[in-house]
Parts: structure tokens; sequence; C-alpha cells
């Protein structure tokens, strides 16, 4: 019930993930991200114990496809998870399980990976890893134009109702977390709108949370 992406900036090391699903609040459970280590998807019957271990993993030094191993010997009931991870050197690996759950799959390119289960059809990953390849711009830019590809493809079986974009760059806190923890409509196009909002201002935040002094003005009464 759930499709997704990991990527890696080759020009500027910045790592994001983007994912959607059928079920609430799929980026509170699934999404983790580290500067200067890498991006890591824990979905399917999910244990979000698992992408925080394999980042832990991943900056000890292991690769993407060594912490996705490791991941898959410490795992509990690691037949029902899937796991995908991208690392520093913008190596990808996935893991899939054999209980993953209804249509599953999964397709790898240099710096993106991409897995989903309960698909409407086997061709939806390649078509998010031909998006992301296909499409330049922002990290944030070419998520999104991955995940609409892979919503164009077929996406889920069923209706997408959550959605969430995650971006990590040199600071220890992710620089862009968005997310649409329940939505009738599109939640990958809520998070789109959202990041058209947010990209303008995205280095001001980071910034002001560096050196109020040197940010942008607010704007408001009282402001210098």
């Amino acid at each position: 019930m759930t499709f997704s992406l990991v990527a890696r900036c080759a020009e500027t090391g910045m790592f994001g993930l983007a994912i959607a699903s059928s079920s609430p609040a799929v980026a509170a459970r699934c999404s983790y991200a580290r500067a200067g280590v890498g991006a890591v998807a824990s979905q399917n019957v999910t244990d979000p114990r698992l992408g925080p271990l394999a980042l832990d993993l991943m900056q000890q030094g292991k690769s993407a496809k060594a912490a996705v191993e490791e991941v898959r010997r410490q795992g509990a009931f690691i037949e029902f998870r899937q796991v995908l991870a991208v690392d520093v050197t913008g190596e990808t690996a996935i893991y899939s399980g054999p209980n993953s759950l209804g249509i599953w799959t999964q397709a790898m390119g240099p710096n993106v990976a991409s897995g989903g289960n309960l698909l409407a059809n086997e061709a939806v990953p390649q078509a998010i890893v031909d998006g992301f390849a296909g499409s330049q711009g922002h990290l944030g830019d070419r998520l999104i134009a991955a995940m609409r590809a892979g919503l164009a493809a077929g996406g889920e079986a069923g209706p997408v109702h959550s959605a969430g974009m995650k971006l990590v760059d040199q600071v220890s806190w992710p620089v862009a977390d968005l997310r649409c923890d329940w939505s009738e409509d599109c939640p990958i196009e809520n998070i789109a709108q959202a990041w058209e909002v947010y990209k303008p201002q995205l280095e001001a935040y980071v910034q002001r949370a560096l050196d109020p002094r040197a940010a942008p003005s607010y704007g408001v009464p009282g402001d210098d």
C-alpha cells in the first residue's frame, strides 16, 4: 500500500525521499534521512526501527548494500518488510521480503531507488526511477517529478491518501519535511503545492537557525 523513492543529488550531495500510501501519515512512519549519510524508506508492514538502524550502519561506514544486508539479518519478521537505501556514494540497495503485500516490485539506478507494494502494476517503480533520471533541477523538484511519474504509471492499486517528502543537507535537521497525512484529493499534488511555497524560503529558514542576524527580513512589525 506504498510507493516511494530514495535519492541523492549527485551535484550537491543532498539526500531526499518521497513516499505515498493509501494509509494515513505514511511519511511519519516510513521516511528517514541523515545529512552526509543517506536516505532510507522502511515500508510495507512497517517497522520504524529499521530506518534509523540502516542510517546508523551507513554512518559507521557501511555501504547501502551492506547496511540493508545487516538490516535483513537483524530485523524482526523481516519477510514482511521492504527497505530502500541510498548512501553517500550514490549506491542503492533494496530488500523486499517475500510477504510484501499484493503486487510488489522495485527498481534502481544511479543515486535513486524505488519500491512499492500493493501496486497497480509492476511498472510503477521503474517509472519512478525513470522520472527521477529524466528530471533536472533541485532535488525536491526531481522527487516530485518522480512521484508524479509513478502515479501516472498506475500508482497503488487503490486510492492514495497520504504522502511526504523529506530533504537533508549539511545540517542535523531536515531542511524540508513536508507531509500530507490524509486527503481525499491527491496528496502528492498537495505536497507539490507545499513545495512550491516552501522552496524559495528553504535557505532562509536554515540561515535563521544558524545565525538569525544574517537572515532575511521576517517582514513583520518591529522587524529591522
